[in-house]
């Protein structure tokens, strides 16, 4: 598949930075993972979705609308269990419910973030879990701006925004945050201590990166639930049942029908 930037992708050393940080979560997800049906909406390239079932998922659906993108999964994971399928996601259904729906990095790309979030819910099995991530704006885009420059991304979220667009539509809604760690840490405090100016100055950019990022693991990412969350890199969301509208809201649902 190309790389454009919309999604990514393993096998490319350059991109192996955004692969690992967006594997880990799958991964994370897949730990938690005792069997039943998945549903892994807006999949890509379909890495995820064989990394749900290997964590023990009895059938992963993995659910894109780019004809691209579908075709490429569908041939490239084939395994017991898994199966790829073009749908778009605020529409797609197959009749039945899902124990665990994963939405990842996909939020910010939606104009209708709340009829995607409501269409979600209504796939889950009664006591379904839906994981839901989206990256940080605070950590993603230059100080001050609304977004960051990616041109796919619609809108970015703070945590307090992210928490209120789920919390409308779901009754539990528990935030983790991902962060640096490993070697992916010590590199932050190096870039804090100077290390553009350093490497620059040596000419050494090339070579170090082209050795640094392909080496980047897992390991080098960490989920927590105890660290500031303004400093995530990504915000990953666990959510539970539909929210029930409160009296008021029903009274004006009634009023308007």
């Amino acid at each position: 598949m190309a790389l454009t930037g919309e999604r990514t992708l393993p096998d490319v050393p350059a991109e192996n930075y955004w692969f690992r940080r967006h594997l880990v979560v799958y991964r994370w997800i897949a730990g938690q993972l005792t069997g039943g049906r998945v549903l892994d909406m807006a999949c890509g390239e379909g890495y995820g979705s064989a990394a749900l079932l290997a964590g023990g998922a009895e059938e992963v659906v993995g659910v894109d609308a780019n004809p691209e993108a579908h075709e490429h999964a569908r041939l490239r994971y084939v395994a017991p269990g898994l199966r790829f399928e073009r749908g778009l996601i605020d529409g797609w259904q197959d009749g039945g419910s899902f124990d665990v729906i994963a939405f990842l990095q996909t939020i910010e790309h939606v104009r209708d973030p709340g009829a995607v979030l409501r269409h979600l819910g209504g796939l889950l099995a009664d006591g379904g879990t839906a994981f839901i991530s989206t990256p940080n704006v605070l950590t993603l885009a230059p100080s001050g701006a609304q977004k960051s420059d990616n041109p796919w991304h619609v809108r970015e979220y703070r945590a307090h925004e992210f928490r209120e667009l789920l919390e409308a539509e779901f009754a539990q809604v528990r935030i983790y945050g991902l962060y640096h760690s490993g070697k992916l840490r010590w590199h932050e405090l190096a870039l804090k201590l100077g290390w553009d100016r350093v490497h620059r100055s040596l000419g050494i950019t090339s070579a170090f990166y082209e050795r640094f990022t392909p080496a980047i693991s897992a390991e080098d990412f960490v989920l927590s639930d105890i660290r500031p969350l303004h400093t995530a890199l990504d915000f990953v969301a666990v959510c539970r049942g539909p929210r029930v509208a409160s009296t008021r809201e029903r009274q004006e649902m009634a009023a308007n029908t």
